[in-house]
């Protein structure tokens, strides 16, 4: 091949490689534009995708597991004489926890029994006596009777001798003391039927002394009953080491505390801003931190008629002149409904994954809220 022939082949091939780099930059200037363009776009509408559908859900990860938790006490003081549980046990409902005093409980009821048996026997007693003094006054009355009719026949008969003076006044004087006789039984027999509250046939049931040695064993009973201290209803006893035999427990001293292990909630904090569209019967979604991966449901049980701010114990004063807004947070209740492999109310027992007090959380609540174009405008 020829030197020309060579040297005008390339000219060809260095015009075509001219030309291709011609037309890319050309597809190059076309595109970028296009491109900058369709990005932004792009991103607008996935933007505004996510904003339509975004409005329907609420979450917040500041959530907790709450559960019903009381600090057991009694309202009788006394030693402390066992204590029938040890720490983090579950007990039922029923079961007895610890007892205080039964000695001297079983003492003060037997007394008050004994107090209440006096009492009958009292009032009893005081029916016999009102019956035996009504007997006596009617004997009396009689005696009070022939004084007088004896008086009245001596009065006739002493004008012509049939009787002296003597006998006329010793008669008199026999009236008199009978009759104030029969004046000091009526009194002591009004005295005892005041005791049977003016009722001679009342039932010993009926009687205040009676009612009052009822009160007394009845309040003994009560003490004896709150000196045993049960379960109000089931969990788990915690700090239980606190309470030992042998301690002197002060009537309404904490002994130690129980967590239920059934009646269990969701409390959230989200944002006042996130609840514009949340209602009452809402379903929402719960994860716990503690198992990754399973997912409990529940409904908005209720909504808090103030912010959490408002119940601490110096709520925040706004009405100074560097006032900065802060967003609120404003507590939510969520029941729980069911739960993955749990047994007990709500699917919150203790099952393959317990739910425990104070547990971190996330929740998603489903308003149902479905937002418009129209609201951006």
């Amino acid at each position: 091949m020829s030197q020309a022939n060579i040297v005008a082949r390339d000219s060809a091939a260095l015009q075509e490689t001219g030309k291709a780099a011609v037309r890319r930059a050309n597809r190059a200037r076309l595109l970028r534009p296009i491109l900058m363009i369709g990005g932004i776009a792009v991103v607008a509408v996935v933007a505004l995708l996510f904003w339509l559908v975004g409005g329907r859900y609420v979450s917040s990860d500041d959530s907790y597991v709450d559960a019903a938790k009381v600090s057991l006490s009694t309202d009788v003081s006394g030693l402390v004489d066992e204590v029938d549980v040890r720490d983090n046990q579950h007990v039922t409902a029923g079961h007895v926890l610890f007892k205080i005093g039964q000695q001297g409980h079983q003492i003060e009821v037997s007394q008050a029994q004994a107090k209440l048996a006096e009492a009958a026997q009292d009032i009893n007693g005081a029916k016999r006596s009102y019956a035996q003094a009504i007997a006596v006054i009617k004997l009396q009355g009689i005696a009070v009777e022939k004084d007088k009719s004896d008086l009245a026949r001596y009065a006739a008969v002493m004008k012509d001798g049939g009787v002296t003076r003597s006998v006329y006044d010793d008669a008199g004087y026999t009236l008199q003391a009978d009759q104030s006789k029969l004046t000091e039984m009526q009194d002591e027999a009004e005295v005892a039927l005041a005791k049977l509250n003016d009722n001679p046939d009342i039932q010993v049931q009926d009687t205040p002394e009676y009612q009052a040695a009822l009160a007394d064993l009845q309040n003994a009973r009560l003490d004896q009953s709150d000196s045993v201290v049960t379960a109000p209803f089931s969990g788990f006893v915690s700090q239980v080491e606190q309470l030992q035999p042998g301690m002197y427990l002060a009537a309404g001293t904490a002994a130690f505390g129980l967590v239920s292990d059934t009646d269990l909630w969701i409390t959230a904090q989200p944002k006042e801003s996130d609840l514009t569209w949340v209602r009452p019967g809402q379903p929402v979604s719960i994860t716990v931190d503690t198992y990754p991966g399973q997912t409990w449901h529940g409904v908005v049980e209720s909504i808090s008629p103030a912010s959490g701010s408002e119940f601490s114990i110096l709520p925040a004063q706004n009405s100074s002149g560097n006032w900065v807004k802060v967003v609120q947070r404003i507590p939510v209740r969520v029941k729980i409904t069911s739960g993955p492999g749990s047994s007990g109310q709500g699917g919150s027992g203790q099952g393959e994954f317990p739910l425990r007090d104070g547990m971190s959380a996330e929740i998603s609540i489903d308003t149902q809220h479905h937002r418009h174009l129209s609201d951006l405008f």
